[in-house]
């Protein structure tokens, strides 16, 4: 079986600056965030949560739910994209 790509592709981009700009419109440190994420029983440091941010690391969708969890908005926000104003 060929390996599987892991290029990020558009979604995967538009849904990591989103966390990004949720994460600082918010207030929050990378740090601050993994640690509302393992309260909520996700853990996850905030190395990973960096690698995500900058496309460097997929975010799978139990990731996706969490780290919207987290910053208190509805799953499908991260994926949408920031909203244009």
């Amino acid at each position: 079986m060929p390996a599987r790509s892991l290029e990020i592709g558009p979604a995967g981009m538009r849904t990591a600056r989103t966390i990004e700009i949720l994460r600082n419109e918010r207030g929050l440190s990378q740090r601050q965030l993994a640690g509302r994420m393992t309260v909520l029983g996700h853990p996850m440091s905030n190395t990973m949560l960096s690698r995500i941010e900058r496309a460097q690391r997929r975010c799978d969708v139990d990731d996706l739910v969490a780290i919207a969890e987290a910053l208190r908005v509805p799953p499908f926000t991260l994926l949408q994209g920031p909203a244009v104003t």
